[in-house]
């Protein structure tokens, strides 16, 4: 298999499983626990059906829409995700090159393995850091400062993993950041080449972000989860939240919310976004799934405040079902980390240029030419 004939997330989750170590392919690939939730994101989609209108006149179409007051040629963005140089040795590089080039947001996670200042100097497209709330002010301060000088468009304050989730494939792997060389590691390492001569031979692996402050994850190995819960501020409250929001002063979202009863203090707070997201099930194993619960939240708010449905989905059916409930646009990781880790940018452009054709086609099918003529009449839960 190669990038080209790959039609779907799966075929490309297959291809990146062949090109990583297994550590990493389990990285990207598990969730917490039994991975119960992880599963249910994508399941919920299934239990809901498409009512499709036909003699619409649907030659030309528009798939474009605006969250944040930003413009997006899809109504599907690069949710932030960590490590990225682990999955291909460009990283973060090639996802935002692919993004601009299709012109949808992208993000950067604080623990992203490309600075900020480099992204903002390169890419004119609409950009979003992922902001982790560490113990240390300085770092916080610091972050959102190199948000200002390298022009992100929003933050998206992470306010979901106030300790770590108990992602047990990386216990059972042994998955860190940096990887670790034990015996296990090295003959997987040598059993993928290509990836261990680009990691080896290619620029260090670091979280620019991040290393003038700590040094776990670039020079000292740690598990993600241990991350989580040892240098992120547990004490984290909405005040904690608006001050950041101000400290920014431009567009400002929360990601990993669940409960209408949080969508409603978003609001509050003065956020422009939320993201309803469970971080594709790696922490709370058990929660609902995001589109499960996207009707309440955007019942409650969706007039006030931009709703994202972030998480599980793989098809260009699931990205018009969670629009047709309510959402704004869509949002995920998987979906793109996989195609990074198959091929680079270009694997990431096939993974987007397949999810545009499938909503182009998808919406014809639908008898719809412009996203807001989708609602809950085109929709039949089972």
């Amino acid at each position: 298999m190669n990038i080209n004939s790959c039609r779907n997330t799966h075929d490309f989750r297959a291809l990146a499983k062949a090109r990583l170590p297994s550590a990493v392919f389990h990285y990207i690939d598990g969730a917490a626990d039994d991975e119960v939730t992880y599963r249910r994101n994508t399941k919920a989609y299934e239990e809901c059906d498409l009512i499709p209108n036909v003699l619409a006149g649907v030659e030309t179409i528009d798939t474009s829409v605006e969250v944040m007051g930003l413009k997006l040629d899809l109504p599907l963005f690069c949710s932030p995700t960590a490590l990225q140089r682990l999955f291909h040795y460009r990283g973060e590089r090639a996802v935002a090159l692919a993004a601009e080039k299709s012109r949808i947001m992208f993000g950067v996670s604080s623990l992203g393995t490309v600075s900020l200042e480099e992204i903002g100097q390169t890419i004119s497209s609409p950009k979003m850091f992922q902001f982790y709330y560490h113990k240390d002010k300085g770092l916080n301060d610091a972050m959102i400062e190199m948000c200002k000088e390298a022009n992100f468009d929003a933050i998206a304050l992470t306010v979901d993993t106030i300790t770590g989730g108990n992602r047990e494939r990386d216990l059972w792997t042994g998955f860190t950041s940096p990887p670790k060389l034990t015996l296990n590691s090295l003959i997987s390492f040598a059993l993928h080449p290509n990836w261990s001569l680009n990691y080896v031979f290619r620029e260090r692996f670091a979280l620019p972000q991040l290393e003038k402050y700590v040094s776990q994850g670039s020079n000292v190995a740690v598990s993600i989860g241990d991350y989580f819960s040892n240098m992120l501020d547990q004490s984290m409250d909405w005040k904690d939240a608006e001050e950041i929001k101000q400290k920014w002063g431009k567009k400002f979202c929360l990601k990993g919310i669940m409960s209408v009863e949080d969508a409603k203090r978003a609001v509050d707070i003065g956020a422009d976004a939320i993201m309803v997201s469970n971080h594709g099930g790696r922490q709370l194993d058990g929660s609902i799934s995001p589109f499960d619960q996207l009707a309440d939240i955007v019942d409650a708010v969706g007039d006030e405040i931009d709703v994202i449905c972030d998480g599980g989905i793989r098809r260009g059916t699931h990205v018009l079902k969670a629009l047709s409930v309510g959402a704004k646009a869509c949002s995920g990781g998987r979906w793109y980390l996989y195609a990074l880790a198959a091929g680079g940018q270009q694997g990431v452009e096939k993974a987007i240029s397949n999810m545009k054709n499938e909503i182009e086609r998808d919406m014809k099918l639908m008898g719809v030419t412009k996203l807001s003529q989708l609602s809950r009449k085109n929709i039949k839960f089972r």
